[in-house]
């Protein structure tokens, strides 16, 4: 067979050479030990949750080495492509700061373009560039055509795969494929030229010389050092349509783009066979490869499952919807990826997550379990240590798109707002009352008339909430401080047979009708409508005299 003639008459339009395309992608000059990683993710929908684990990975990697990040659109499928849907992933991956140093990026009109010298940075682009060297592995011996008439394509395409029988016969199976491969691979150049001339359409495939009882050697970094079978497939590098598929954009774009670490999910381990072999075939360097485990979640019965599409908290604009912030997300990932993150974040509460040295060693093995318990306890401590100031902007922004009527109450007036989220705010052990935007409603509605909507929940051993309410109201001045707000609680509780000293009353419960708590928890369930609010003295500031006294009166109802 004449493979160098074969190579022209697939692809006579192809004049340049692996040599004039790697001309236009020199090697990058970057200091020793830098990392160039990428994101690569298909345009097929929204950004998963687990999307964001490699994205991480690979940014933290890169920009902890000097190195580059920079993102890549793998739309080589068309029929599974969804408008919009790259455009939205750049959009997404920016709110949670994943930042790229080049690659597709949106210009002023919300178009993608190209930021960078190793473009283009979208696969659909990039056609020339493969088939070149698909010409090179077909003129090499070692890729081939296989062609197939418009009755076959029909005919595959008309098969219902419901239908079809699978073989358990994993032996028999073998067999078949290697006579299929065979078969495919006995043609002649006449017959070549008789396909062309009638316009069949022809995929290319690897000729692959691997013998599946030998094993490959390779370390993967997360994984450990593995054994897995040599490739004995002969798979597609182009399909008909002259688009390749992703085992070979994959290996053209990571050697041109000089990608040195490919971060992805484990389930992608069983393709490392065709990935070593193609880059042998090439000639390229192969990159050190990271499997990541599977995101994990507990189903009903208790049991470990895939995060799947269709489960909550997997779409990435579930968590603005849902009003997480987007430095939460980005921390809780942090203590999936490293075991060590809040053992280092405890050491340094006021450094960002940026500043934690990542490690590949710290990753797990197995599969992380996503848990939005946790992820709750991380946004509470990322919220508390805000300012006032900033959660009342972006609890307003969030309530204007997703809360307008709550929306525009905050912004009406935004002192008053941030007046109310500095309650317990900084220090030492700050509240921690906010989870998410969304949890601000519930918690602070009530000093909104409009949405103080009361639970008059009085303890049950008290019998004097009307003596208590008319009490303070005669005693209480917003001048006080917390000091003397307290001690004419004491006060008037020690009047009506309350105990003002707990350690007293847990001695001897039995000789006061209640403690100093019981005569307080009466007077937050009239003033906030609820048993449990920020710090009551301060409650009262806030509402002012008028509006406190109001409710006092208001709140003479019976238990």
């Amino acid at each position: 067979m004449d493979y160098q003639l074969l190579a022209e008459l697939l692809f006579p339009q192809i004049t340049d050479t692996p040599a004039d395309v790697e001309a236009r992608y020199p090697a990058r000059q970057l200091p020793e030990g830098a990392k160039v990683t990428r994101f690569a993710p298909s345009p097929t929908g929204f950004v998963h949750f687990g999307g964001l684990f490699p994205s991480t990975v690979g940014e933290r990697l890169a920009h902890q080495s000097s190195g580059v990040f920079y993102l890549r659109i793998e739309d080589t499928d068309a029929k599974r492509e969804v408008e919009g849907a790259a455009e939205g992933l750049i959009k997404t991956l920016a709110k949670y700061g994943i930042s790229f140093d080049e690659g597709a990026v949106l210009d002023a009109e919300g178009n993608i373009a190209d930021r960078g010298d190793y473009g283009p940075y979208k696969q659909s682009k990039r056609g020339p560039i493969y088939r070149t060297y698909a010409k090179k592995l077909v003129a090499e011996g070692k890729a081939y055509p296989c062609f197939t008439t418009e009755e076959e394509l029909d005919e595959l395409q008309a098969v219902n795969k419901k239908e079809e029988i699978k073989n358990t016969d994993w032996q028999a199976q073998a067999e078949s494929r290697r006579a299929e491969m065979l078969e495919r691979r006995n043609f002649t150049l006449e017959e070549v030229k008789d396909h062309l001339a009638k316009g069949h359409p022809f995929v290319v495939r690897l000729l692959a010389n691997g013998d599946p009882d030998k094993k490959v050697r390779i370390t993967d970094l997360v994984k450990g050092n593995l054994e897995i079978p040599e490739n004995d497939e002969d798979f597609v590098l182009l399909k008909s349509d002259g688009i390749p598929t992703y085992h070979f954009a994959h290996a053209v774009d990571d050697h041109l783009m000089g990608t040195t670490h490919v971060i992805r999910g484990e389930e992608w381990l069983p393709s490392l066979p065709k990935h070593i072999q193609l880059f042998g075939y090439l000639g390229f360097k192969l990159p050190k490869y990271m499997h990541i485990a599977q995101i994990m979640k507990l189903d009903e019965d208790g049991n470990k499952k895939k995060l799947s599409k269709r489960d909550m908290g997997a779409n990435m604009d579930d968590y603005t919807s849902m009003g997480y912030c987007p430095e939460a997300v980005c921390e809780y990932i942090m203590t999936l990826l490293n075991s060590n993150y809040e053992e280092w974040h405890a050491q340094n509460p006021d450094k960002p997550y940026t500043d934690f040295p990542f490690s590949i060693k710290k990753m797990s093995v197995s599969g992380c379990l996503f848990d939005f318990g946790k992820l709750n306890d991380v946004s509470k401590n990322v919220i508390s240590r805000m300012s006032a100031s900033e959660v009342t902007q972006k609890v307003t922004d969030w309530a204007l798109e997703f809360d307008p009527e709550f929306g525009k109450l905050l912004a009406s007036d935004a002192a008053y707002a941030e007046s109310i989220f500095a309650i317990g705010r900084g220090g030492k052990k700050p509240r921690k009352d906010l989870a998410t935007w969304a949890d601000a409603k519930p918690y602070m509605g009530f000093f909104y008339d409009g949405l103080f909507a009361p639970e008059y929940c009085y303890p049950e051993n008290v019998s004097d909430v009307e003596a208590i309410l008319d009490g303070f109201a005669k005693v209480y001045s917003a001048d006080d401080d917390s000091t003397a707000w307290f001690e004419k609680v004491k006060e008037l509780g020690l009047s009506l047979g309350y105990c003002a000293d707990m350690k007293a009353y847990k001695n001897d419960p039995s000789a006061w009708k209640g403690s100093v708590a019981d005569v307080s928890m009466v007077l937050r369930v009239a003033v906030t409508g609820k048993q449990n609010a920020p710090d009551l003295c301060e409650v009262m500031k806030i509402l002012g005299t008028e509006r406190v006294l109001e409710r006092l009166e208001k709140g003479k109802v019976r238990k």
